[in-house]
């Protein structure tokens, strides 16, 4: 059984390490690999690549939305999808980043939260974090983007006037990535971490200039490690159900929490 994680840029995925270390401590036969997809290839591409299943990161999570078959559970709700069943030639979608997140933050338990972006990570975020109640506010450098927010609260950088301070100011831009930018002019994110409780990048493996920032205030931070290990075990239980194998989910967990 062979899976991948696809993306561009991919050589930095920590995923194939989860993935072959829970394959191994589990004594199941799989192999979990990356997968560097062209953004001028077809999606559909994938489909000739022999995979049980995928999981899907930057660029590509609202085309493997409009690409799927079928969309199951809170992805069709989010409008993004980055986990993949590859199914007698169709593309089952799920979304694992939103529940993975939330995992990460319940225990903060924030009455409000600001997002940076507008992507389909983005989009995993804030719909959990509504699905619990919690109060969202979104700012992006584009109008364009926020179209696809309708029910939230959206503004364009040059139109934000924060009316209250964020417990949770969470970055899902690819700023700090392959670069050093912040994901926001430090003159405008600086106020905004200073009252925060958190500040937490999806980016993971790098300390961002964003959680640079938010440590030179005194802000607690987190990056997108544990939110990579929860949507992970949850990527992994989808591909071993879609396949009829069972396993021991306490191996699994600790499998994948103690290997990075």
């Amino acid at each position: 059984m062979q899976f991948a994680v696809i993306g561009n840029p991919i050589s930095h995925s920590l995923s194939p390490i989860l993935h072959n270390h829970a394959f191994k401590m589990l004594g199941i036969p799989g192999f979990y690999g990356r997968y560097l997809l062209q953004e001028n290839q077809s999606f559909y591409h994938l489909r000739s690549l022999h995979l049980k299943g995928a999981n899907i990161t930057v660029p590509f999570k609202e085309v493997a939305f409009n690409s799927c078959d079928e969309i199951f559970g809170i992805a069709r709700e989010i409008g993004a999808v980055n986990t993949i069943i590859f199914e007698k030639g169709r593309m089952l979608g799920y979304n694992t980043d939103a529940l993975g997140f939330y995992l990460c933050i319940k225990d903060l338990a924030p009455k409000n939260a600001l997002i940076i972006g507008a992507g389909g990570s983005a989009k995993a975020v804030a719909h959990i974090l509504k699905q619990k109640e919690i109060s969202v506010t979104l700012i992006n450098r584009s109008k364009e983007r926020l179209k696809d927010f309708k029910n939230f609260e959206c503004f364009t950088f040059d139109t934000f006037t924060p009316k209250n301070p964020y417990d949770l100011i969470i970055n899902t831009t690819p700023a700090g990535l392959i670069n050093s930018d912040l994901p926001l002019a430090k003159e405008y994110l600086s106020p905004l971490l200073k009252k925060a409780r958190l500040a937490f990048d999806l980016i993971y493996g790098r300390q961002t200039p964003f959680l640079t920032l938010a440590k030179s205030l005194n802000i607690a931070t987190s990056d997108g490690k544990a939110m990579l290990i929860n949507q992970a075990i949850l990527a992994f239980e989808i591909f071993m159900e879609s396949q009829n194998i069972t396993f021991d989910t306490k191996i699994l967990h600790q499998s994948m929490q103690h290997i990075l």
